[in-house]
């Protein structure tokens, strides 16, 4: 097979050999700052644990694994798939890359709408071809496209407040309610637009879920501000609740 630049399985394949790179790159290059080292003592009651963070390498092992299954057998619907989560992933290789050299939470902000976007976009894809039967192919495929949409969800959720203290004098342990509140409400409303718009995947509860534990976690053992690791599980558990008894219409109903 020629490798062409209009081949999204072969840009799919190249994203995901330099996702774990680019999120090491000041660590094997020496230069600038760690993924995530900016905001870590901050205390910030948004911020999950950051042993959370490790997700990330399930989410790289999903697209690895992903890119080599399309490489093997390029069908359309894996094709279909394929070139948005490639988008996501190149968009994200620059996020960590922005997030190690700039430090900016408002540019780390920024940088994920188009990584948010390409990840629905590939869940999108995936879940029009959901009723054609399944397959090995199609769990990796779901579990990776939903997995990376509900954790840039928790991401983009998590750096709002971020941005607002890059932009007001607001401290790490400042309005913590407020933080928190916006935390929530930004995540919730990413939950709804992916059930009904979006796919009908429960993975992205995974992962969302998984991002508001590490939340509470972290209030619990080490911000101490207990009461709001409580409010932050019963949140995170209405949103599941809301989500299997209500279920999802996801890439079945349309926007218009």
């Amino acid at each position: 097979m020629d490798m062409k630049t209009n081949q999204p399985e072969w840009l799919l394949f190249a994203a995901a050999l330099a996702q774990p790179l680019c999120a090491r790159f000041s660590e094997l290059t020496g230069i600038g700052t760690r993924v995530g080292t900016a905001v870590r003592g901050l205390g910030a009651p948004e911020q999950p644990l950051p042993a959370f963070f490790a997700i990330w390498l399930v989410i790289f092992s999903g697209v690895f694994v992903f890119a080599l299954v399309v490489l093997r057998n390029p069908e359309p619907w894996r094709l279909r798939v394929a070139k948005p989560l490639a988008f996501a992933c190149v968009f994200n290789c620059v996020w960590m890359l922005a997030a190690q050299l700039i430090v900016s939470p408002l540019v780390d902000h920024v940088l994920l709408l188009p990584i948010v976007y390409f990840a629905y976009a590939a869940a999108h894809a995936f879940d029009q071809a959901r009723g054609l039967g399944g397959s090995a192919a199609k769990i990796i495929a779901d579990a990776t496209t939903g997995l990376l949409a509900g954790w840039v969800t928790t991401a983009f959720a998590i750096s709002g407040p971020l941005s607002v203290r890059a932009l007001t004098s607001i401290g790490g342990t400042d309005r913590v309610w407020l933080m928190w509140w916006l935390t929530i409400v930004v995540a919730a409303i990413g939950a709804y637009f992916f059930t009904r718009f979006v796919s009908r995947s429960l993975w992205f509860f995974v992962a969302l879920g998984w991002g508001l534990a590490g939340i509470a976690v972290s209030n619990w053992t080490v911000t101490q501000m207990h009461l709001l690791a409580i409010f932050t599980v019963i949140s995170a558990l209405t949103l599941i609740v809301l989500r299997v008894s209500r279920g999802a219409m996801g890439s079945r109903r349309s926007l218009a």
